[in-house]
């Protein structure tokens, strides 16, 4: 039997709309921001024969009301994340929206976010002015420019419709050369999104489900030949089950899983149950996990 995960914090706050993302702002305020060392070492990488590439996403918050159409109705905070289409890399994962970062795009974009023409920036900059240096503030509005454009291009998230919260450290992938700077976004108003291509259908997760260890599993991933590596056959992961009433459950794992456990730990010391004596889920990854359905 699982045991259920540790935290510090009354989840009471969690339907709190106006309290739980001021203390989201204080929290990732007040923890080391690794943006500008991680963007050195990419840069330095360009000029090896491994390069290694950089992403931008967005974790999304979102208030959700048991009955949208009341403005004083009560709800719960939730994440709102992507389910990724069969025609692209990783087809079938949860995962937050974003995407590769275009330095020269995303550099003239920029000035849109510093200049407060698109006000995500606001509520942040006033409480943290000052308290970064230059070069950090500058990288973490390159990679807000760069997860806010892809979320506008993947979902039609309108850029006017965020309140940044804050960076996440950085996470590296396995299966790529890859870094993901994840930033915490607040969606201020319910709206419809408009998916792409790339993108399934979009999923809410309550944040107080991530604290039931019923819903916290592990995940047997084994290799195809074309992706097995060090002579291993297969890999063990911990998940987490996202269930939805007349749907199958949703696995949530990898790089996306890991960036929601570090925004737990940040803002409410949380610690994932022990999930040796849980649940086992097994898939097979193919080569087409890499590359989508063509």
């Amino acid at each position: 039997m699982l045991r259920t995960g540790k935290h510090h914090m009354d989840l009471k706050i969690l339907a709190d709309r106006e309290r739980f993302p001021e203390t989201v702002l204080r929290k990732l305020g007040q923890n080391p921001v690794d943006f500008a060392e991680r963007m050195t070492f990419i840069q330095s990488s360009r000029e090896t024969s491994e390069p290694c590439s950089a992403a931008g996403v967005l974790l999304l918050l979102h208030f959700r009301r048991e009955h949208p159409d009341t403005v004083d109705s009560p709800g719960n905070f939730c994440f709102q994340l992507i389910k990724r289409s069969a025609s692209v890399p990783q087809p079938g994962d949860l995962s937050c929206p974003g995407g590769m970062l275009h330095p020269r795009l995303d550099g003239l974009l920029r000035p849109l976010l510093t200049a407060g023409i698109v006000p995500a920036l606001q509520s942040y900059s006033k409480s943290f002015a000052g308290t970064e240096d230059e070069n950090t503030r500058k990288v973490v509005t390159l990679f807000l420019t760069n997860a806010i454009r892809e979320s506008w291009e993947e979902i039609r998230l309108s850029p006017f419709n965020i309140r940044f919260l804050g960076p996440l450290p950085c996470h590296s992938l396995v299966l790529f050369r890859r870094t993901i700077f994840p930033l915490v976004g607040l969606v201020k108003k319910a709206s419809p999104y408009r998916p792409n291509r790339e993108v399934e259908r979009v999923l809410e997760i309550p944040l107080k489900s991530f604290f039931q260890a019923e819903n916290y599993a592990q995940y047997l991933i084994d290799m195809s030949d074309s992706l097995r590596r060090e002579d291993r056959d297969s890999w063990q992961f911990p998940c987490f089950l996202h269930r939805e009433d007349g749907r199958e459950p949703e696995i949530l794992w990898g790089a996306t899983f890991h960036i929601i456990l570090r925004f737990l730990e940040i803002v409410f010391a949380f610690r994932m149950p022990d999930v040796q004596s849980g649940p086992v889920l097994r898939r097979t990854l193919h080569h087409t996990y890499l590359t989508g359905h063509k």
